[in-house]
């Protein structure tokens, strides 16, 4: 993309030259509603963006013919640049929509796996104030669009260090950390994880999902990290039909 600006720069540049010249030379003293070089300039501006307002036209055959080569190329030079500015929104859109796209938000919540558990997470936690000014960023490689496009998105495995540098963790207030049943022991990666979460970002309040909140291993987080039992949230959505955050907020 960036070839083609460049050469339709340069075909412009080129066309502004020879035509202004050309219009100059041959219009100069003979074209009475040409007077100083300012005025070709003109001509050049409204001939080759095709506007054509006709209060300065060329009465020569030179200057009819740079006329004809300024609105050629003028029409081949916009069109094209429409062109590259449509693509460019279009990637743009794509990214965010596939999770390619670097993400700049800061003081954001980052949701770590994309499970029923932190799908209901997403419809709940705006309706929290300390979150609900808050963007919002999910990292998982557990689907291939984003399934809130009014948030952030990064397809990847969380715990890979990169993704979490796309998530911008480095400038994240919030971050949920769900287990994925896809590992014989979905609590070591959690874990596994908030090792990495944490020498990336070491002031986030960091929320973690464990099937056995009693591991050995628990006794070494420190308080920034809370623990959300597995269980816990499966008898909330069976007895109240919704997960309980407010109470768990309220302990953390």
């Amino acid at each position: 993309m960036k070839s083609r600006i460049y050469f339709l720069t340069f075909l412009l540049i080129v066309s502004f030259a020879l035509t202004t010249t050309i219009f100059w030379y041959f219009e100069r003293g003979v074209n009475p509603l040409v007077h100083s070089f300012g005025d070709v300039v003109w001509w050049w501006m409204v001939s080759s963006t095709t506007v054509g307002y006709g209060d300065i036209v060329p009465i020569t055959l030179p200057g009819r013919l740079a006329a004809i080569v300024s609105i050629i190329v003028g029409v081949f030079f916009y069109t094209n640049i429409i062109t590259i500015i449509a693509e460019s929104v279009h990637q743009a859109f794509e990214k965010h929509e596939r999770g390619l796209a670097q993400v700049k938000c800061k003081k954001h919540i980052i949701i770590c796996e994309y499970t029923a558990f932190a799908d209901e997470l997403i419809q709940e936690i705006q309706h929290f104030e300390k979150f609900s000014r808050r963007e919002i960023v999910i990292v998982t490689d557990l689907v291939e669009m984003n399934p809130y496009p009014e948030h952030f998105f990064v397809r990847g495995v969380p715990i890979n260090p990169l993704n979490l540098k796309k998530a911008n963790i480095k400038y994240a207030d919030f971050v949920f950390v769900f287990s994925n049943i896809r590992f014989k022991d979905p609590d070591v990666k959690t874990l596994h994880l908030l090792s990495r979460i944490k020498k990336l970002n070491d002031h986030a309040k960091i929320y973690i999902e464990m099937e056995n909140p009693q591991d050995d291993l628990v006794k070494y987080l420190d308080p920034s990290v809370t623990v959300i039992e597995s269980r816990r949230m499966l008898e909330d959505l069976l007895k109240y039909k919704a997960i309980k955050f407010d109470e768990l907020f309220k302990q953390s």
